[in-house]
C-alpha cells in the first residue's frame, strides 16, 4: 500500500479539543500542519466530490495569480480507502493543504453557503494570527559553552534589528499621506500609489479573490472587498451618495495597503 503516494492518510493530530470543527480536522507532519481536502469538504457543505474540486481547482489559478506556486500550497496526494463493505482498496485522489492553500479554497466556494463563509472567516482570522504570532522561547543552553553562544546570537540579533529599524524608521508612516482623516484609502487613490488605474487594480483583486464582483442597482459592475477581508481589518465598505444615489465605495486601511502592495510587487516580478 505504500506505493500509492502516502497511502491511506493519518487522522487528525490529536487537536480535535479545539473550539472549531477546522481545528478538529488539522494535521501535522515533519513539514508543519495541514488539511485533507477530503476532510474540508464536508465542512464546506459539499456533497460531490467533483464540485468540491472545481472550488481545488479555482483557489489553485488563483494563487498562481498571486506569484505563490500552487503546487506548494494545493499538492495532490493518492491515498488508499477501503472499498465499500470490501477488504480491498480503491485509490483516489486527494489534496493536502497548507493553510494557506485552504483559505483559498474557501474563497473559491460556493458563496451561497453558509459553511463556505464560516471557513473563510476561520482561516482569514487564523492566517493572520500565524502571521502576527510571536515565536516560542527557545530552548536553554545546557552549558558555559552554549551559553556563550547564545549570547553572541542574542548580540548580533539585536544589533541587526537596531540596524533594520533604522531603515524602517522612516517609513513608519509610509502609507500617512495616502490615508484621509479616517485613515483610510481609496481605491483611486491606492492605484496612483501602485501606478496602474482603478479598474485594473479592482479587478486584479477580483481575480485574486480579494474582491468580488458585484452588480450595482442600476446594472452596472462594482468591485467590492470580501467580507472576509473586511472582517479583518484590511478594507472597509461605506455607503455614499451622489447625486441622490446612494453606492458601496471600497476603501482600503494601512494595514490592506501593506497587503495589496506586497501582492502586487509579486504580481509584477512574476510577469
Amino acid at each position: 500500500m505504500s506505493s500509492v503516494g502516502d497511502t491511506i492518510a493519518s487522522r487528525s493530530d490529536g487537536n480535535s479539543g479545539g473550539s472549531s470543527p477546522f481545528d478538529a480536522i488539522r494535521r501535522t507532519d515533519e513539514h508543519g500542519e495541514w488539511w485533507s481536502a477530503r476532510d474540508l469538504q464536508p465542512l464546506l457543505g459539499y456533497v460531490g466530490w467533483e464540485d468540491f474540486r472545481n472550488s481545488i481547482e479555482r483557489a489553485k489559478a488563483a494563487i498562481a495569480n498571486t506569484g505563490e506556486s500552487a503546487h506548494l500550497h494545493v499538492s495532490e496526494r493518492p491515498e488508499l480507502v477501503r472499498s465499500g463493505n470490501n477488504a480491498s482498496y480503491v485509490k483516489r485522489l486527494n489534496y493536502k493543504l497548507t493553510r494557506y492553500g485552504a483559505y483559498m479554497v474557501a474563497m473559491n466556494g460556493d458563496p451561497r453557503k453558509s459553511e463556505v463563509a464560516a471557513a473563510q472567516t476561520y482561516f482569514a482570522v487564523q492566517t493572520r494570527k500565524a502571521e502576527t504570532a510571536v515565536a516560542g522561547t527557545p530552548a536553554l543552553p545546557q552549558d558555559y559553552e552554549d551559553a556563550l553562544v547564545a549570547l553572541l546570537g542574542k548580540v548580533r540579533e539585536a544589533k541587526a534589528l537596531e540596524a533594520e529599524n533604522k531603515v524602517l524608521a522612516p517609513k513608519a508612516g509610509k502609507w500617512d499621506e495616502f490615508l484621509n482623516t479616517d485613515g483610510l484609502c481609496g481605491m483611486t487613490e491606492l492605484a496612483d500609489l501602485l501606478h496602474t488605474n482603478v479598474r485594473t487594480l479592482t479587478g486584479w483583486l477580483v481575480s485574486v479573490n480579494i474582491f468580488r464582483r458585484q452588480t450595482s442597482r442600476s446594472g452596472g459592475s462594482r468591485n467590492m472587498p470580501r467580507k472576509p477581508h473586511q472582517d479583518s481589518g484590511l478594507f472597509v465598505v461605506k455607503q455614499e451618495t451622489n447625486n441622490g444615489f446612494i453606492f458601496p465605495t471600497a476603501y482600503a486601511t494601512a494595514q490592506g495597503i501593506d497587503l495589496v502592495a506586497d501582492l502586487w510587487a509579486k504580481r509584477s516580478s512574476a510577469a
